[in-house]
């Protein structure tokens, strides 16, 4: 048995903080006008009862129920892990909560879901997965707000958060640059996927900035594994093109070509500098040697995510179209100078 205790109310907290149950509402709620000094005091006389909120009448008098969908087609839950820790976060612990649903991209047990989430009466839904493509719109109509986040909607209604692929390979790229690399390979995934298109754009932007031509004159395209990655590395060797620099579009590329490098006898990064994407920590930090690679940034645009989607909640408009999220590089041993 748990020890009982009493209840904490909102007159508690008012009787101790010296102010109306009025003010405890609109302190607690971020609502109204209110002396940044009171609203301290609120809180703090809050924090001292361990008050709680009750949400269950808070949301019968506001209408919502706190609570947020989560639609993902990424059964792994590789990008929408650190994703959803960003977007927990804009939430608020304790203020709001999440109920991920997983589709396996399978259209019927999407609309199933969405009726569950609709049937939990959520407030508002995150829509993401495992890819940058675009996919189909919920609509225009659907009953609560939408916001698209690693995924695009293909409808320029919609808002989508995605991460900036192109910035990301014009850091990995002018990086290899940087340390006095000039001819640079490209190893990528399939050309169909969005993702591919646009590291492949950055790329040559960052080469043409620098006024040197792409190794082979064009990408080695092949699947998103260390597989393929091993593949290309020996293909580059046998071609006898000279080449001091590759960007891999993926850490599994990135980490197969250093693997297929090591095996022809060229040393990482003594002889080729290589640079990754995704910052994958199992991939990056267990490949030989440690992979520099482009963090995505997924945390962040789960938090920029979450919290348009808040405003959409709250009758703001938030817009339409694409917002993009800066990359960042991390850099480490596998193109180190010394």
């Amino acid at each position: 048995m748990f020890p009982s205790r009493k209840n904490v109310t909102v007159a508690d907290v008012a009787a101790l903080a010296g102010v109306s149950a009025g003010t405890v509402s609109k302190a607690l709620n971020g609502r109204g006008e209110l002396r940044q000094a009171t609203r301290d005091k609120v809180l703090a006389a809050a924090a001292e009862l361990g008050f709680q909120p009750n949400l269950l009448a808070r949301g019968l008098l506001s209408g919502r129920t706190y609570l947020v969908g989560v639609l993902t087609t990424d059964s792994i839950g590789r990008f929408t892990i650190p994703l959803l820790t960003g977007a927990e976060d804009a939430l608020g612990a304790g203020q709001m909560s999440m109920l991920l649903c997983e589709s396996r991209g399978d259209p019927i047990r999407e609309q199933h879901y969405l009726r569950v989430l609709l049937a939990r009466r959520v407030d508002g839904i995150i829509v993401t997965g495992r890819s940058s493509d675009m996919r189909p719109s919920l609509g225009q109509g659907f009953p609560v707000p939408v916001v698209y986040a690693l995924v695009q909607s293909d409808d320029e209604r919609d808002l989508s958060i995605l991460h900036d692929d192109e910035n990301g390979a014009e850091l990995a790229v002018r990086h290899l640059l940087a340390t006095g690399r000039r001819r640079i390979a490209h190893i990528t995934g399939p050309l169909r996927h969005v993702a591919t298109q646009h590291r492949l754009a950055g790329t040559l932007s960052a080469l043409s900035e620098a006024g040197v031509s792409m190794v082979g004159g064009a990408p080695l395209t092949g699947e998103w594994s260390e597989a393929w990655g091993r593949e290309a590395a020996l293909r580059l060797v046998r071609s006898g093109e000279q080449f001091d620099g590759v960007f891999g579009a993926s850490d599994q590329i990135a980490r197969g070509v250093t693997d297929g490098l090591r095996e022809s006898g060229i040393d990482v990064p003594r002889q080729v500098g290589v640079v990754g994407v995704d910052n994958w920590d199992v991939i990056v930090e267990a490949s030989r040697p440690p992979l520099t690679t482009v963090d995505l940034q997924l945390s962040e645009l789960g938090h920029i995510a979450a919290t348009r989607l808040l405003s959409a909640i709250e009758g703001v408009d938030i817009g339409s179209g694409i917002e993009r999220v800066p990359c960042r590089l991390v850099v480490r041993q596998s193109t180190a100078t010394d």
